[in-house]
C-alpha cells in the first residue's frame, strides 16, 4: 500500500521514528541501525516501507534501502518469525551477508544474531534458500539482458557511423561479424571495422 514515505523527521525513539508528511505524523518502526543512520531530527528523509496488517495491529515498518525491505519481507515468510524479530535481524546483519549465509548454508553466521537459535537458523535456510537462488538467477538474467541491449546499441551506432563514411550496411555487418566485440568500446568497434573494410 505504501511504497515509501518522504517527509520531515520529527522524532527518534529506540525502535521507531515519527515522520511528518503534510501535517500527518507517521509512526514508522525501524531497526536500531537504520534509526541511527537515517539523519537528524528536522532533516527531510525518505524510507522504503512495509504496511504490516494483523488482526490486532496495523504498523508501518521503514527501511533505508530496497534490499533491507526485501530481506524483511522474505523473513516474514518464514514460519515463526514475526515483524519485530525480522527488524532485529536487520540491526545485526546486512542483506548481502544474510543472502550469502542462506545460499551457502552458513547457519553459524545466523546464530550470531541475537534471538536466532540453531533451529531458527536452520528453518531460515530451509525456507529461503530456493527463493534467494531464484531471485539471484533473475537478477543475473536481467544483467545479461541489459548487457545484450547495450551491445546491440553499440553495434547499431557503429553501423550508423560507418555508413556516414560511405560504406553500405551489408558490408559493414559482414565486417563487424569478424570482430570480437565483447568489452570493446564503440570507438574500438568502429576502428576495427574500418581496418577490415579497408582491406
Amino acid at each position: 500500500m505504501l511504497a515509501y514515505i518522504r517527509g520531515k523527521l520529527e522524532m527518534k525513539f529506540d525502535n521507531y521514528v515519527v515522520i511528518d508528511v503534510g501535517g500527518l505524523g507517521y509512526k514508522v518502526f525501524m531497526s536500531e541501525k537504520t534509526i541511527e543512520e537515517i539523519g537528524n531530527v528536522g532533516d527531510i528523509v525518505k524510507v522504503h516501507t512495509h504496511y504490516h496488517v494483523r488482526e490486532d495491529d496495523i504498523s508501518i515498518y521503514g527501511f533505508a534501502t530496497n534490499d533491507e525491505l526485501k530481506m524483511f519481507e522474505l523473513l516474514l515468510g518464514v514460519s515463526g518469525i514475526g515483524a519485530k524479530s525480522a527488524v532485529n535481524m536487520l540491526s545485526n546483519i546486512t542483506p548481502s551477508s544474510f543472502a550469502l549465509a542462506v545460499i551457502t548454508n552458513d547457519t553459524s553466521k545466523l546464530v550470531k544474531i541475537p534471538g536466532v537459535g540453531a533451529k531458527s537458523a536452520a528453518r531460515i535456510v530451509l525456507e529461503l534458500k530456493d527463493k534467494l537462488k531464484t531471485i539471484e538467477a533473475k537478477q543475473e538474467q536481467n544483467t545479461q539482458i541489459k548487457q545484450a541491449i547495450k551491445e546491440d546499441n553499440k553495434i547499431t551506432e557503429a553501423i550508423s557511423a560507418l555508413q556516414v563514411l560511405g560504406y553500405n550496411k551489408k558490408e559493414i555487418e559482414k565486417a563487424l561479424e569478424k570482430i570480437d566485440k565483447e568489452n570493446l568500446s564503440l570507438e574500438d568497434i568502429i576502428r576495427k571495422g574500418l581496418v577490415i573494410l579497408g582491406m
